[in-house]
């Protein structure tokens, strides 16, 4: 993964600490939306983006030119939504339908999509399961999934360098992850717990990255005011996602995941 200097998830130099949360899943989301296209000979996909929110992915998917649709429970995060959409000039590509992940064959069509995103939603569904089973449901048979869901493993080690060693331990043998009852989280994953999900659910697990290993735990100060900083932080954190032995300590883990 080396493109990031080309493509929008280089370092935002407006908000440096925000592009380098979201630019190893930029990455590999704009090359799997890149080969789709190719494999459907088609330039524009029908990408559904569940819990959506306000856009931070769904409207700059757009302005690639694919058409988005965002299913999202609050009614607020959507009217931000279109608001972002109308500053972007993607209005026309860009839906959005109030709802959540269980109740989605209620509200968008099954097997319509070429692509669907599940970004920080297992971690608060009641049956992540189901949550997964509805995705896919949604795909088309040559589709793609997109998940990215908080990491068991970086709390641990976030809690620990934070000096809360009791929180540490918790949040280790915790079934959940969860490090107390203040854990604004129910629920984080492994690796294993995700590719899982997947399988179980009949897709076939293209890769699998670790996000955010390092960037919430540089001090802020230092990527904001040391020259080149941030991008040598960026080209580090693109190198561990693509490394196994980072994952077990990434705030974030990221699965793409393919039907056969």
């Amino acid at each position: 993964m080396s493109r990031a200097g080309s493509r929008p998830g280089g370092v935002d130099p407006i908000r440096p600490r925000a592009s380098l949360r979201t630019a190893v899943v930029w990455e590999v989301l704009q090359g799997a939306l890149e080969r789709r296209a190719k494999a459907a000979d088609r330039p524009a996909l029908d990408v559904l983006d569940t819990g959506g929110g306000t856009g931070n992915f769904a409207v700059p998917v757009a302005r690639l030119g694919h058409r988005v649709t965002v299913v999202d429970p609050s009614p607020d995060a959507l009217f931000a939504l279109e608001r972002r959409a109308a500053e972007a000039g993607v209005t026309d590509r860009v839906s959005a339908v109030q709802g959540d992940v269980h109740g989605l064959l209620g509200v968008v069509r099954p097997g319509g999509y070429d692509m669907v995103l599940c970004h920080g939603v297992l971690e608060y569904v009641d049956d992540p399961a189901e949550g997964v089973r509805n995705v896919v449901d949604a795909l088309r048979p040559a589709g793609s999934l997109s998940l990215l869901a908080a990491g068991r493993g970086g709390a641990v080690l976030a809690r620990a360098l934070a000096g809360h060693f009791a929180e540490a331990q918790q949040a280790l043998l915790d079934p959940d992850g969860r490090y107390g009852a203040a854990d604004s989280l129910p629920r984080r994953f492994t690796a294993d717990d995700l590719t899982r999900l997947v399988t179980e659910a009949g897709l076939r697990t293209a890769s699998v990255h670790g996000v955010r290993v390092f960037a919430d735990l540089v001090p802020g100060v230092l990527v904001d005011t040391e020259p080149g900083a941030a991008e040598a932080l960026l080209r580090l954190e693109l190198a561990a996602a693509e490394d196994p032995g980072f994952h077990s300590v990434a705030t974030q883990l990221h699965v793409l995941a393919e039907r056969d």
